[in-house]
């Protein structure tokens, strides 16, 4: 028709002053009528329109070619059996260093949760900093969030970006200003955000008006690298076994090990909480009492169970290393803020988009 028309994709393109005819044979729509020669061919179900009118597709909606896509890479690959080296295997190298530049440099991110589509209720939370996905299905299950001032305990809900959610009646933001902190974690610091006996926290070293929690826990006792943030995400899977982040430990103990203890705990060994994954066990060559472990799997009190479960009392424990990060530079009770490098290495080590 005059004025033109538009044309579902994949029609053939008419001569000037020709007839529509497709190539390959013509398509005749299921129980049309035969239109007068100048007329147009119209899909299926269309209505007729007045001269100048365009002809629009029924209903017809666009789909992307090929399937669906999907995330490349597999699981990651499980670990070898772990091994130990004694005296004569050497000290081990490398160990204790950091490969970020071991600057002050501040890295904090911001990031606004954009309004396509919902998300979960505990990753909103965890995205606001108020806490791991993981802690905040224990705030939700115990009825300590809201939703549009409504109590929700069901884990499955999804929020979008008009619902107002609030934590133990504060409303969260749903910005995401991310915060990475390490710190050299002194004796006789717990690492929970308070402590009703009046100990000193690790919050009270680290003085910073944000909600922060720290990526796992050291017992009271025990020092070293310790990472605080607000992203819940990164805290998540660092944390979960199935990334097998490494953590390297310096065991002090009361008395020198045995090999072939030393070799038992590098295979695994039954405790209450069941088997321990292998393991790499290094003794030190000028001191038997002391003893490098590095695990992936970050149980409660792992390293200090483990040598119990031979007779060996742990007098000190520091940990050297958690992922490639070390408190070089820092000494005890120090912090420094994570580097944009580090930050986007750990990223890579969980799988996560930097």
């Amino acid at each position: 028709p005059s004025g033109g028309s538009s044309r579902p994709s994949g029609g053939s393109s008419r001569p000037s002053g020709g007839s529509s005819r497709p190539s390959g044979g013509s398509s005749r729509p299921s129980g049309g009528s035969s239109r007068p020669s100048g007329g147009s061919s119209r899909p299926s179900g269309g209505s007729s329109r007045p001269p100048g009118g365009s002809s629009r597709p029924s209903g017809g909606s666009s789909r992307p070619s090929g399937g669906s896509s999907r995330p490349s890479g597999g699981r990651p690959s499980g670990r070898s059996t772990g091994g130990y080296a004694d005296k004569r295997g050497g000290k081990p190298t490398g160990r204790g260093t950091s490969t970020g530049a071991p600057g002050r440099k501040n890295f904090q991110r911001g990031e606004i949760v954009g309004p396509a589509g919902s998300v979960r209720l505990n990753k909103a939370i965890a995205d606001a900093g108020v806490a791991s996905r993981r802690a905040a299905d224990e705030l939700i299950l115990g009825g300590n969030v809201t939703v549009n001032r409504k109590v929700c305990t069901d884990l499955g809900t999804k929020i979008g970006p008009d619902d107002v959610v609030s934590v133990n009646g504060e409303p969260i933001t749903r910005t995401k200003h991310l915060t990475y902190i390490l710190l050299n974690k002194p004796k006789d610091v717990i690492t929970t955000s308070s402590d009703e006996l009046g100990r000193t926290t690790v919050f009270d070293i680290v003085r910073i008006h944000q909600r922060l929690f720290t990526v796992g826990r050291l017992d009271r006792n025990t020092t070293g690298v310790l990472l605080i943030t607000n992203d819940g995400d990164l805290a998540n899977r660092l944390m979960h076994p199935r990334f097998e982040i490494p953590r390297l430990y310096k065991a002090g103990l009361d008395k020198p090990i045995e090999q072939r203890h030393a070799k038992a705990i590098s295979q695994g060994v039954e405790l209450e909480d069941g088997p321990s994954q292998p393991c790499e066990v290094t003794i030190d060559p000028d001191d038997p009492r002391t003893v490098y472990v590095e695990l992936a799997e970050g149980r409660n009190r792992e390293v200090r169970r483990l040598f119990e479960h031979f007779g060996y009392d742990v007098r000190r424990l520091d940990r050297k290393q958690y992922a490639f990060l070390s408190t070089r530079g820092l000494a005890r009770g120090e912090y420094r803020h994570l580097t944009r490098d580090e930050v986007a290495e750990l990223r890579k080590l969980v799988k996560l988009k930097s």
